[in-house]
């Protein structure tokens, strides 16, 4: 590439992201050559966990704690989509915000148009213990990461030509004055390893997000770095739930499952991964800011 031309933004931010996951010990590999996203119990996994870092150029150190892992994977893809989606104004126009959720956050899911009745339901349960036996806390969901926008304001909406006036469009919510609550786009999940249950978690805060909503459903997405495709399978495969599951290196993936499989004639892994490919289960990261666009 010349270097006078301009360099592809989505790509010049997923090689951000891979410097970055090796930069803070995320993506590493120990004195026993295992990496951090291998289980070390699983033969498979290793090796393909294994050739992914190397083609990331990981250096050795030692794996860190897995949560502190995952909440720097977190922290790491939610300043990916910020510095990729907002900046697609020409494609999806809004004021949107990036925002990772904690423990301690005061955004949660009921701070959004689409349920905000779920803060009221809420205040019912816990002032009546019969009633929060009966009904549970369930439809309390808290995404790792949000992207949302807020409502649009009279003066923006007729500035290119009156599009609204004080007798129509009175309840949509994304019309300043019919609401304050911010307009949730997607909920992303982060799951750095995918181990035993952990992963339905994803799937079951999927259905609450489905089945609690008012209005339009959000773009429902999972983010992982998980190596094992049986794993990815188990919450990739089917529909109904999840809108897609994302890899923070497919290419490297398909490279590494790919040699592994030829290695050991496993040819099975080869065509399950390459199953969730072509049914448009799994995607890489890179197609995430442009998917939230539709």
């Amino acid at each position: 590439m010349p270097d006078n031309e301009e360099k592809a933004l989505i790509a010049e931010q997923r090689k951000w992201l891979h410097t970055e996951i090796i930069k803070r010990g995320i993506l590493a590999v120990n004195a026993n050559g295992i990496a951090t996203n291998a289980d070390k119990a699983n033969a498979p996994s290793c090796a393909i966990a294994a050739n992914i870092a190397s083609q990331l150029m990981s250096e050795t150190h030692e794996r860190q704690a897995g949560q502190t892992s995952g909440s720097k994977f977190e922290a790491i893809i939610a300043e990916f989509l910020r510095q990729t989606f907002p900046r697609l104004q020409h494609v999806r126009p809004g004021e949107w915000e990036v925002m990772q959720l904690g423990n301690r956050s005061t955004v949660h899911t009921s701070s959004f148009a689409q349920y905000e009745h779920l803060e009221y339901l809420q205040a019912l349960t816990n002032a009546n213990a019969k009633l929060k036996t009966i009904i549970g806390n369930d439809y309390i969901i808290a995404p790792d990461i949000v992207v949302y926008r807020q409502p649009v304001k009279d003066e923006e909406l007729n500035r290119p030509f009156t599009v609204v006036d004080d007798d129509t469009a009175r309840l949509t919510e994304l019309r300043a004055r019919n609401s304050d609550h911010p307009l949730l786009l997607a909920s992303v999940s982060v799951k750095w390893t995918m181990r035993s249950d952990r992963a339905q978690n994803s799937r079951t805060e999927a259905l609450n997000l489905i089945r609690n909503r008012k209005g339009q459903v959000p773009h429902i997405v999972v983010v992982t770095g998980e190596p094992l495709p049986s794993r990815l399978a188990s919450l990739a495969l089917g529909t109904g739930d999840i809108d897609c599951m994302y890899h923070f290196a497919l290419y490297e993936l398909v490279r590494a499952v790919k040699q592994y499989g030829e290695e050991s004639g496993r040819e099975d892994i080869m065509e399950l991964l390459g199953t969730l490919i072509e049914g448009k289960r799994l995607k890489d990261i890179s197609d995430l800011p442009i998917d939230l666009c539709i």
